[in-house]
């Protein structure tokens, strides 16, 4: 049941039961989200405050040209720039267990913290630590003039339905002199080598003339090969030919348009279960800002296998657990949360991400609040960033006029 709306532009109380686990600490954090321009709604549901406002715009280009990779199911930069400027000091180390593209890792950096991060798919770490330790363009055009562009052979004639031979040939030469010099298990190999594998992963294939393929889907989620084939044929549409190096230089510049960032602080990255993971000290950790996957909404393995072949990743060997009950996805929660109260110091933060699926009709932060109870966090709140299109009321569950993920929903624990 949902207690009475209230707006307010500065601290209030959260009616008798969250007034009991209000803290100097709960109060710095309610003036600094409600202090944001158009007043904040707050809502108690269950026991549980809500607070919810259009806290950050979700437009384009709001954050540094770095991040502009593409990963199924991120979320924006702007989420762990909130948390990070307002819960952390320089030097701090931020931390996310599932890092999938690493923009909360990126965006430590470039705030100057300490970033660490981890996820069960190696494929994450090679689309982050690049971005971690950038080069200049110079230095990636200069890498690119010694790639043998016209060894490559084409040993899966099915790829022909994304390429041209041409810049098949292309892609095999350069995927080769990669795998040569820097194979996934390399922990440091060269700057620009490791960029360009980054760069040239996140241009395979995608929906116009700046990426390597024919028209497809958007280069965050590659199709089939038979999927593709029907795409052709309803197009009428043959693989032109593209020069990978071009590309790959253009993509380059524009995400070193705002700048090459300065090399990060000590970054940690790992590849592991989340709820395992021995390369995070205890109490290294002053900030945690995730998101989890939700449930089965996301079948990472699918859209990724054209760039787990480009980088020599044998999908079969990765463990990425699909969720198919809310109890299976719960328990996994509560693991990660267990192995995040080991790693997060005292009075350190966690910002638990989960986004909003099903159309409302499965609120996951209810499960995440949950699977705290029992762990040594003080459960502060949940911060529901909404989409100016959309209704408060669409928070709850009533379906809107718009499609997909509307809102950002983040649950807010303190490590005692």
């Amino acid at each position: 049941m949902v207690d009475s709306l209230q707006l307010f532009d500065a601290p209030v109380g959260l009616g008798s039961q969250s007034r009991q686990r209000e803290s100097p600490d709960f109060a710095h954090l309610v003036r600094d989200f409600t202090g944001l321009g158009s007043a904040t709604i707050q809502q108690v549901d269950d026991g549980i405050p809500y607070f919810v406002n259009e806290f950050w715009t979700s437009g384009q280009r709001q954050a540094h040209s770095i991040h502009e990779i593409s990963y199924r199911a991120c979320f924006k930069a702007q989420l762990p720039a909130f948390f990070i400027t307002r819960l952390t000091q320089p030097t701090e180390r931020v931390y996310d267990p599932f890092m999938g593209r690493g923009t909360t890792l990126v965006e430590a950096a470039l705030h100057g913290r300490s970033p660490a991060g981890n996820d069960i798919n190696p494929l994450s770490t090679l689309l982050t630590r690049p971005r971690l330790r950038p080069p200049t363009l110079s230095a990636v055009a200069t890498m690119l003039d010694q790639v043998r562009w016209h060894e490559g052979e084409i040993d899966n004639p099915d790829l022909l339905v994304f390429y041209s031979e041409r810049t098949l040939r292309q892609i095999a030469g350069l995927r080769r002199w990669l795998l040569e010099r820097a194979p996934v298990s390399n922990e440091a190999p060269n700057v620009a080598t490791d960029w360009v594998r980054m760069v040239a992963l996140n241009r395979l294939t995608g929906h116009s003339v700046g990426f390597f393929s024919v028209y497809t889907l958007p280069p965050n989620q590659a199709v089939s090969v038979e999927a593709q084939r029907k795409i052709n044929a309803s197009r009428k549409q043959t693989p032109p030919d593209r020069d990978v190096r071009q590309i790959i230089l253009r993509k380059t510049k524009s995400l070193l348009s705002d700048g090459v960032p300065k090399p990060a602080l000590d970054p940690i990255l790992s590849t592991a279960n989340a709820w395992a993971t021995p390369r995070m000290r205890d109490g290294s950790v002053s900030l945690v800002v995730t998101s989890p996957p939700f449930l089965d909404i996301v079948q990472y393995a699918d859209d990724n296998w054209l760039r787990c072949w480009f980088a020599g990743i044998d999908l079969a060997q990765v463990s990425i657990a699909h969720h198919r009950t809310e109890t299976g996805w719960q328990s996994m929660v509560h693991d990660t949360l267990t192995e995040l109260a080991r790693i997060v110091r005292p009075g350190g933060h966690v910002a638990f991400e989960v986004g909003e699926v099903r159309g409302g009709r499965v609120l996951l932060e209810r499960l995440v609040w949950s699977a705290a109870e029992s762990l040594p966090f003080e459960r502060l709140f949940v911060m529901v960033n909404q989409q100016e299109f959309t209704k408060t009321s669409n928070c709850w569950g009533v379906r809107n006029n718009s499609g997909g993920t509307n809102s950002n929903r983040i649950v807010v624990l303190k490590r005692r």
